[in-house]
């Protein structure tokens, strides 16, 4: 009882540390520690959302204007997280404009240097999302925060269960190191959780539309992994949950 007491305590800690920059202990990165760490990645989602609902309620209190309000709801998330997905959509981003082969193509993605397209692609995505988070009004808080669990169910349930276009990158150390079956039985009942939370919450109507949206991105997202790279990365992975998290929030922000 007492070792899995710390197996589970080493995980949380492993997926915090690796996927926020929300302050956490030191743990040594155990076998079994990285074994169940993708379990609490939605977690990460949960902390986010509750910063974020927060935030909408002191914006409200406070008066905050809506281009402070925006300019910080776009900004929050990625501070949260030290930009470890944006770097993902980048790379991607990169690596889809250069219009080459499978392997050019994750050549360009390892590379560290940044491309003229993932200039163009983070501007871009930085400006909608900034739109989108004008629209998108305090009361749609906390519905809205079910989009930051959603994500990174969807997005931790393909690290263990998509093909990987290679061997050696972080989504393939942790999905080989992974306890698969553990792993995507959890991510099915986080994002089963959210995807009813995100109905309840934010209306049959908005939220559903949400949670489909999500569905065929993730449907898309295997397609296109597949055509373009031979499979996922870890840097694919940061692609979706960013292209899911625009628009989750925009359909909340459309109808809602």
């Amino acid at each position: 009882m007492a070792k899995t007491g710390r197996t589970i305590y080493e995980s949380l800690v492993i997926a915090f540390s690796m996927y926020s920059r929300i302050p956490m202990p030191r743990v040594e990165w155990t076998e079994n520690g990285i074994k169940y760490a993708l379990c609490f990645f939605p977690l990460v989602g949960v902390a986010i959302g509750a910063v974020m609902t927060g935030f909408s309620r002191l914006a409200q209190r406070s008066g905050l204007g809506i281009l402070a309000y925006a300019c910080m709801g776009t900004a929050i998330p990625i501070l949260l997280t030290g930009g470890i997905h944006m770097d993902g959509f980048l790379d991607t981003a990169d690596a889809l404009g250069s219009c080459q082969p499978a392997k050019r193509k994750l050549e360009i993605m390892k590379d560290p240097h940044t491309g003229a397209f993932s200039v163009i692609g983070c501007g871009v995505y930085l400006m909608i999302y900034l739109a989108v988070f004008s629209e998108l009004e305090t009361r749609m808080f906390p519905a809205a925060a079910g989009v930051y669990v959603l994500e990174r169910a969807l997005s931790g349930w393909s690290v263990v269960s998509f093909p990987k276009a290679k061997k050696d990158g972080l989504a393939s150390v942790f999905a080989n190191r992974a306890h698969k079956r553990t792993v995507q039985a959890a991510m099915v009942v986080w994002g089963l959780s959210a995807a009813v939370f995100l109905i309840r919450a934010g209306g049959g109507a908005a939220g559903g539309l949400a949670v489909l949206f999500s569905l065929v991105l993730l449907a898309g997202y295997r397609r296109m992994a597949l055509r373009e790279f031979g499979g996922m990365t870890g840097d694919l992975a940061g692609y979706f949950l960013q292209m899911s998290e625009l628009g989750m929030l925009g359909t909340l922000a459309i109808i809602m």
